[in-house]
């Protein structure tokens, strides 16, 4: 299309011709004289001199670029994903149900739903409109879904979970499963069964492989907007709040209480029983064994302020130096 076209359905400011035919999207050093990218952190700025892209999407107040359009705009990253959108051309699912798939009499399906090959759903599973559910997926008894429902293959949603709207679910993600409870007597451990739900509300993205267990009481809950990537443990009664992200390899251990539009980055672990305070960040690989309160950054095991952690860093970085130092001027006349 038109990059004059692709400017107006972003609502951006195009400086440059509008009359460039684009073809997709791509990376800023990746991108040809067809393609649209974007800036959205400044590391990238000059990056923006040397493309030979179409355009680049970019933030009202940078600066004029002499060989390359500009589509100026506030948020230039989401501006990118909805460019994307544009291009991408997803799978086309027609409603209809495979004949391999195992449905029970008494489950409830919506309306123009897709159900491929191998799918089984038990007893009681009430699923609302248009939903899309790729083969081999498991949905066990009692549960209760949404409307638009996407599940991908491999995916299980264990007895009695309740899905709200507009849910996703990436390849192998378990919901549902077995928290992990046991009591130690009699010489060994004995298994506490896990009598409680997993709630998913809506517009709820969970990402492949990752598992969000059943409470052994009560329920455990993800809100509305969170966003769980793969591989991430989300552990028995645990709460995630509205908004929230959870990103690669995340640990929720049992009863944690996440707040609302909090980040955990890579590889964040996280002890039970403890309260992770709204709009709150850690950094990759913090270790958090106590609460952190709303708007704190915090990295580093234990974790600390982010700015404190980044002192320690830096004196540790430098504790050869001080030895060798302290050596010498300790050494006898």
């Amino acid at each position: 299309m038109k990059l004059r076209e692709i400017a107006e359905r972003l609502g951006a400011e195009l400086h440059g011709n509008g009359d460039v035919d684009v073809t997709g999207v791509a990376g800023i050093e990746e991108a040809g004289p067809d393609k649209i990218t974007f800036v959205a952190n400044p590391k990238y700025a000059g990056l923006a001199k040397t493309t030979k892209a179409a355009a680049v999407l970019v933030h009202p107040g940078f600066s004029v670029l002499e060989n390359t359009a500009t589509l100026r705009i506030a948020n230039p990253y989401l501006a990118f994903a909805r460019t994307i959108e544009m291009f991408y051309q997803p799978p086309v699912y027609k409603a209809g149900i495979h004949p391999t798939s195992v449905i029970s009499d008494s489950a409830q399906i919506g309306e123009r739903a897709h159900i491929g090959a191998y799918v089984v759903i038990g007893d009681g599973v009430v699923i609302g409109r248009d939903a899309v559910i790729l083969p081999h997926v498991v949905i066990y008894d009692g549960v209760k879904i949404g409307d638009r429902f996407f599940a991908h293959a491999h995916v299980v949603v264990r007895e009695f979970c309740e899905l709200g709207n507009d849910v996703v679910l990436q390849n192998g993600a378990v919901i549902g499963a077995d928290g992990f409870g046991f009591a130690k007597g009699d010489g060994r451990w004995n298994k506490i069964v896990q009598a409680g739900r997993t709630i998913l509300q809506n517009e709820i993205e969970v990402q492949a492989n990752a598992c969000v267990d059943r409470a052994s009481v009560g329920d455990t809950v993800v809100k509305t907007g969170a966003k769980i990537d793969n591989l991430v443990q989300v552990g028995h009664g645990s709460t995630v709040g509205e908004r929230t992200l959870l990103c690669a390899q995340v640990g929720l251990a049992g009863s944690t209480v996440i707040g609302n539009d909090v980040i955990l980055a890579g590889q964040v672990g996280v002890a039970g029983h403890l309260t992770v305070g709204d709009g709150s960040i850690a950094t990759a690989q913090t270790g958090i064994p106590n609460d952190v309160a709303p708007g704190a950054v915090v990295s580093g095991y234990p974790a600390v302020e982010n700015k404190q952690w980044l002192r320690q860093v830096a004196i540790v970085n430098k504790l050869p130096e001080i030895v060798r130092e302290m050596r010498k001027n300790n050494r006898p006349s």
